[in-house]
């Protein structure tokens, strides 16, 4: 299990703002094949679902492009946060990751952010 934590902590950084979590994955997540990024994914959302956050930022300041398993991984981000009446939101969207939101229609379901710092603010968290 230390394995798959340390899996986790290598791809996602989640640090918590109040009621707000704010999930930082790294550039690696680009290059991470769909049978690594879902055991990843599941030990960063399995603490958020025990503990479900008001809101959820991801802050994709870091990441340059991404591929549909990670939509698939922000799709579950939404789902733990609508449970619960909050939204999620994205932050640090380059113009090619916006491109993909739009294409996919996405770009209509979350807010865009230019940085964390300014959608925690937003937000009503503590930066």
């Amino acid at each position: 299990m230390a394995c798959d934590t340390n899996l986790a902590d290598e791809f996602f950084q989640v640090k918590r703002h109040g009621d707000i979590a704010v999930i930082v994955p790294s550039p690696q997540v680009e290059h991470l094949p769909e049978t690594l990024l879902e055991p990843a994914a599941q030990l960063v959302l399995a603490p958020l679902r025990e503990d479900p956050p008001g809101q959820i930022i991801v802050d994709l300041s870091a990441v340059r492009y991404f591929g549909s398993a990670f939509i698939t991984f922000l799709l579950r981000c939404h789902h733990i946060v609508v449970e619960r009446g909050s939204d999620l939101v994205l932050a640090g969207v380059n113009p090619n990751i916006r491109e993909l939101l739009r294409i996919t229609n996405l770009d209509n379901h979350w807010a865009l952010y230019d940085s964390a710092s300014e959608a925690i603010s937003t937000l009503g968290g503590a930066d």
